[in-house]
């Protein structure tokens, strides 16, 4: 792969109104403008992070996750962008544009969550690999359609579909991204059938021919025809790394805020990233800030600092593998020893500690039964849609999802994509009217 043909302007849906201006800097800035504006975008402010919205305290939501892992993007960008220039003082690329392009990426990387976290995404899965959706397999496959889309449900494929796909009403390629940012999204560059009954692939069988077109205008690496498999547009790195920086810390900070560990425990997890001086330097600071919460946020500072430094050194060490498709892994998973350790450390009391708290366990067991409940009366609905009951259910989803589209399978995303765009607050009040538990005030 080569970085002129890596980093296009072209625009999705829009390559007819190419012209002769390419590689301004607006243009990736239109992106980012795009998604910030944008409903789906904005609804991320009612969709749980990991902790229950809202309380008294104001944790992390997808929002907030987003405009962080953006901001961190940025900053991994600029300092890749740096650095390219010198390796390649008279290369045609615009490596100026990698910061805003990886940005943009980053702001988008959660959009296709459904609500209730993580959770809402094993829930979709659950539904159709072991639960009440189970029985619609034999046709779905019987019609050619691909069932562990469905079993096997990511966000990160579902983020791509959100922006690519043209929804009835709306324009052709949907958002209109930039071919780079729209490759900078997809973590997993490949098939639902690769994805081993994990929740990890980059693409439906919807959106399959249509990124093949894009990788392929881009140069981008095909590793397999069938199932597809390509290799990583290269700044995905750099938007996985900023995600994998964010997630980590904040949850940290976030589960302190909460008192579900102790100040003395987070600031012990933090200090684990920093040795010699500069622990000693990051100590020294402590001992004249006094507010509690103020000392966790600057060595969460300092931590966010030096894995952005570190990811940034190893992404230019291994340029030239990642070009060529040979870099497996994470940049978070090649950081120093010592950052490594306190890295993993953090994973495991978090995942202990945190992400098996009871309260994040009554958001997962709420998200299930909410999320499975409105797939199983929806996809009934659209099953018998000259039934009474189903007609009134399918006259509540607005008509942008198609939900009369030729063929089960496209009826069935119709059905996820109305699901999966709900807030937690919008899903929870749907159940609750639908179950006759909650009315409308008149």
């Amino acid at each position: 792969m080569n970085w002129e043909r890596l980093l296009s302007a072209k625009r999705f849906g829009m390559e007819h109104f190419e012209n002769a201006k390419k590689h301004e800097r607006t243009e990736y800035q239109r992106d980012y403008d795009r998604l910030i504006f944008s409903s789906p975008f904005r609804r991320l402010q009612n969709k749980t992070q990991v902790f229950p919205l809202p309380g008294s305290v104001f944790v992390h939501n997808r929002l907030t996750h987003s405009l962080e892992v953006s901001s961190v993007g940025r900053s991994l960008g600029e300092n890749i962008a740096r650095q390219l220039r010198k390796k390649y003082p008279t290369s045609a690329a615009h490596f100026e544009e990698i910061g805003a392009i990886v940005s943009a990426a980053c702001l988008a990387h959660d959009l296709g969550n459904p609500p209730f976290g993580h959770s809402g995404e094993k829930a979709i899965s659950t539904f159709f690999s072991e639960g009440a959706g189970y029985y619609l397999k034999s046709e779905v496959e019987e019609e050619g359609g691909r069932w562990s889309d469905f079993t096997s449900f990511e966000g990160n494929a579902n983020a791509i579909r959100l922006l690519m796909h043209q929804f009835r009403g709306r324009r052709e390629g949907g958002f209109a991204m930039t071919y780079s940012t729209l490759a900078s999204i997809v973590k997993y560059p490949y098939s639902s059938a690769l994805s081993g009954g994990k929740n990890k692939f980059g693409f439906f069988a919807s959106e399959e021919a249509d990124y093949r077109r894009i990788a392929g205008d881009l140069g981008i690496i095909e590793l397999k025809e069938e199932p597809l498999e390509f290799a990583r547009h290269p700044l995905v790195f750099l938007v996985e790394a900023a995600d994998d920086i964010c997630y980590q810390v904040m949850d940290i900070e976030d589960a302190h805020k909460l008192h579900l560990i102790s100040t003395e425990k987070a600031k012990e997890l933090l200090l684990g990233f920093f040795e010699g001086e500069t622990r000693q330097k990051r100590l020294d600071t402590l001992s004249f800030v006094h507010d509690v919460n103020e000392q966790i946020a600057y060595l969460r500072a300092g931590v966010i600092g030096l894995l952005v430094d570190e990811c940034s050194d190893i992404f230019i060490a291994n340029e030239q593998t990642i070009l060529s498709g040979g870099f497996t892994g994470s940049l978070i998973r090649q950081v120093s020893r010592g950052a490594a350790e306190a890295y993993t450390t953090c994973s495991g009391f978090a995942f202990q500690h945190i992400y098996r708290s009871k309260d994040v366990l009554d958001i997962e067991l709420a998200g299930y039964r909410i999320i499975g409940f409105l797939l199983e009366v929806f996809t009934h609905a659209i099953r018998n849609p000259d039934h009474a009951y189903s007609k009134l259910l399918l006259d509540r989803i607005p008509d942008q999802y198609e939900t009369d589209s030729p063929g089960l399978y496209r009826k069935i995303q119709s059905i996820i994509d109305y699901v999966s765009g709900m807030t937690d607050v919008y899903a929870l009040d749907l159940y609750r009217k639908i179950t006759g538990m909650g009315l409308p005030v008149v």
